[in-house]
């Protein structure tokens, strides 16, 4: 890739006091291992001096805190779970590149860069490093990409360089199948041994071979998709799908690797994937973390039908939030937790999407830019009329339970799109940013009704929390 008309973003360097931190992490390890349960809630307090974002510093993390505290607690049994299943030395990497780089040096350059700026600095990339898929799953907008569009090794370096310039450590992968390309993601792991990486990846091409390859480079974490029991994930994913996940998933705890799930949540699997027999069984396997996401029609084979109902996304924010009191697994809603997140965390507030073409889209599902890699560093990117759209309109709604500018605020994303005059980057069937919204317009009149019912029954403690995340952004900002 030519580089030679892209504006060179400035370099960020560690401060003394940041690679103190980094020389701690081992000695921090030594003082968890000798009793876990006692020292993980002193090192969480440590971690909350640390931070000068104040993202750890909230309501939710002391709460983890007192929680941990408790020995029958389900945090303190994942806490256990954590340090007996997966490799240390595996751990230490995760700890360090994580919390340490990404989570404390990371943010704290990404504040620098954001001041400097006056704009969107994302903690996160997602990139696609292929359009290629070994399946094809039924609603999903890659499935009729076949094997077009790759980026190579050194747009995928260039990315992470480009990342850690800014602050950012943290880097996913989704697709297409992102373990097509494993030799390219594991050397990337090796060059870039102070980041980590996560991949969607729907679990197949994980075996022995390539666990070792994780072991080795300690720090890949990969969530697998599943969309419930073998029913439900063989539905949209094809026949004997669930088995080579399951077998996926016992590779990776036979050999103490981490890992989570992926669960996409639609109209046909809701009761199976939000069931305390689906979570349970998940633990068993040895996933750690979780994130769900919803249906969303994109692209010309969609199926809008898949989408949720107003009451089903209910059910799945009600079970999630009660799951997270009661099971030994961390979980994510990706559409439902926007109290916890201040809104949407699209456009560069928290993440970015970069697909395999090199278009810099605001959101995974937000298949629109005004910007690519071939001729944009990220910080033009970010200032790119798109980008400072999203910055300017954040939170797109009052009602944080309604965070998506797509699924939940659909006139939004047409005037963001019209006004910066961006262009459809769907590499099937290009379409109108009026046709897209369209499709999920009704759903979200429906559900701003049940939203707006759910966020008035809110205690006013947590919408005055809620709120305050709000204004500490915007005041950033």
């Amino acid at each position: 890739m030519e580089n030679d008309n892209r504006v060179a973003t400035p370099r960020t360097q560690k401060t003394f006091k940041q690679r103190l931190m980094s020389l701690a992490v081992k000695p921090t390890l030594r003082y968890i291992d000798r009793d876990p349960e006692k020292n993980v809630p002193k090192l969480l307090d440590w971690i909350i001096k640390l931070d000068k974002t104040g993202k750890y510093a909230t309501t939710q993390s002391l709460a983890i805190k007192t929680a941990l505290q408790n020995k029958t607690s389900n945090w303190n049994v994942l806490v256990k779970n954590l340090w007996n299943d997966v490799d240390r030395s595996i751990i230490k990497k995760v700890f360090e590149n994580f919390v340490i780089n990404s989570g404390i040096i990371g943010q704290t350059n990404q504040e620098k860069i954001r001041e400097q700026y006056k704009c969107n600095v994302p903690w996160a990339i997602l990139m696609d490093p292929t359009t290629a898929c070994n399946l094809k799953c039924t609603g999903c907008w890659a499935a009729e990409y076949g094997n077009k569009l790759n980026l190579s090794f050194d747009d995928l370096d260039y990315i992470v360089e480009e990342g850690k310039s800014i602050g950012i450590y943290f880097f996913l992968f989704s697709g297409g199948e992102p373990l097509i390309r494993k030799r390219d993601i594991i050397r990337l792991c090796e060059k870039h041994n102070d980041c980590v990486f996560l991949a969607f990846t729907n679990g197949t091409l994980i075996d022995s071979e390539f666990a070792s390859s994780m072991l080795r480079v300690k720090n890949f974490i990969p969530a697998i998709s599943v969309e419930g029991f073998e029913e439900e994930t063989d539905f949209r994913r094809g026949g004997g799908t669930f088995d080579k996940v399951c077998r996926a998933m016992d590779i990776l705890k036979n050999n103490k690797l981490p890992f989570g799930i992926s669960c996409c949540y639609t109209s046909k699997n809701v009761e199976s994937i939000g069931s305390d027999a689906f979570f349970d069984e998940m633990i068993h396997k040895g996933a750690k973390f979780a994130w769900f996401f919803t249906y969303i029609p994109i692209g010309k084979d969609a199926v809008p039908e898949l989408m949720v109902t107003p009451d089903q996304r209910e059910y799945m924010y009600r079970k999630i939030r009660e799951f997270r009191q009661s099971k030994p697994i961390f979980s994510l809603d990706f559409w439902n937790d926007g109290e916890f997140a201040g809104g949407c965390i699209a456009g560069g507030r928290r993440y970015m999407h970069i697909n395999a073409n090199g278009d810099i889209e605001p959101c995974a599902f937000i298949h629109y830019s005004d910007s690519n890699i071939k001729y944009k560093s990220f910080i033009e990117a970010l200032q790119s009329p798109l980008f400072m759209s999203y910055k300017d309109n954040q939170p797109f709604d009052d009602n944080l339970l309604k965070p998506c500018p797509l699924l939940d605020n659909p006139d939004c994303l047409i005037s963001m799109v019209k006004q910066s005059e961006a262009t459809s980057t769907d590499l099937q069937s290009p379409e109108e940013v009026e046709v897209l919204c369209a499709r999920t317009a009704p759903v979200a009149a429906k559900w701003s009704i049940v939203a707006d019912r759910i966020w008035k029954d809110y205690p006013p403690e947590r919408l005055r929390e809620a709120r305050n995340r709000v204004e500490k952004w915007k005041n950033k900002n």
